[in-house]
């Protein structure tokens, strides 16, 4: 995929994190994984996020080697701060941040059990001495760990590897694509495959992630407009990204003369040389998005069927008007 025909990419320093600031839509949020004591062994790696993407998280805070003190006889809370830096030195994170604290212990339903949940950036809670799994999200983007309290104060940093993600597309030789027909997904590669990070994102919504390669598919119109790339996401940093589409919007129209007033209630269909239906509709004037290439248009009215053979290049709108006077 050439850089310029096929994509523009544009890598931003966060600076002073303004579009990290934004408030973080809960629905967005990136569901919880379900962990399980096994995935974490009192090991300091992090539980996997998820979208398999991105480098381990690196936890500031005890030690989580096997002698550890027993803390058991103490069961009054101790103080717990949680907060999260985008790198070893940078700011912490302002705000967007859903903290969320498990026990190690599964419940009646085989799950570890909710103790703690904080949508602050700085998180403080009370927590019991004891072993926990930490989980915070920052949109789309998570990061799990082992979490360790010990009597008196606690404080645990996370160094947050995410970035961000913008995505938007245009036709080849630069036409716009209005935003409507416009929509991108994301993936990433976990242990079990490929796994969606996003869908139907909106061109040029800033979506947050964990840092590491993601695939990208563009999709232009419901048909067979698809384009698909792939793309890095740098920690602490922006990605702006434009991919180009090779597709056209098509309205279709039966007349009786050429530029004539287009005939209601005609049935449309439209299929590739290999005989695929690929569009119908009813009415007059119906609209649609093709990739380039040659197609057959069918118009039924009635007990009559009028076709037409056309070709789809990548450019602006075009019409195609099948003729009843032809046949």
């Amino acid at each position: 995929m050439r850089l310029r025909s096929l994509l523009l990419l544009f890598v931003l320093a966060f600076g002073a994190l303004p579009a990290f600031g934004q408030e973080i839509d809960e629905t967005l949020v990136a569901p919880v994984p379900p962990p399980r004591p096994t995935e974490f062994g009192g090991t300091d790696q992090p539980a996997d996020s998820g979208n398999g993407a991105g480098p381990d998280t690196v936890i500031d805070g005890p030690d989580t080697g096997p002698d550890r003190p027993d803390f058991s006889g103490i069961t009054d809370p101790q103080p717990v701060t949680l907060s999260a830096r985008l790198t070893d030195d940078g700011p912490f994170i302002p705000e967007g941040l859903v903290w969320r604290v498990f026990d190690t212990r599964t419940d009646e339903t085989g799950e570890l059990a909710l103790v703690a949940k904080s949508e602050d950036a700085t998180a403080t809670l009370s927590l019991p001495p004891g072993e926990y799994i930490m989980h915070v999200a920052y949109g789309r983007a998570q990061a799990s760990d082992t979490l360790f309290v010990e009597p008196g104060p606690n404080t645990h940093t996370i160094v947050f590897e995410v970035g961000g993600l913008r995505l938007s597309a245009m036709i080849s030789g630069d036409v716009p694509i209005p935003s409507d027909l416009l929509r991108f997904d994301i993936y990433s590669n976990g242990p079990n495959g490929r796994v969606t990070v996003a869908e139907n994102v909106a061109p040029d919504e800033l979506i947050h992630l964990n840092a590491g390669i993601y695939a990208i598919t563009s999709r232009f119109g419901s048909v067979n407009a698809v384009v698909r790339t792939e793309l890095r996401v740098e920690p602490g940093q922006i990605t702006e990204a434009t991919l180009y589409q090779k597709a056209a919007q098509v309205a279709l129209r039966l007349v009786s003369e050429d530029g004539g007033e287009a005939i209601a209630d005609v049935e449309w269909t439209i299929k590739t040389p290999e005989g695929e239906t690929i569009f119908a509709d009813i009415g007059a004037f119906p609209t649609t998005v093709l990739a380039e290439g040659d197609y057959l248009a069918l118009a039924k009215l009635g007990e009559n069927v009028y076709n037409r053979e056309f070709e789809v290049t990548a450019g602006s709108p075009r019409e195609v008007e099948i003729l009843t006077t032809v046949y």
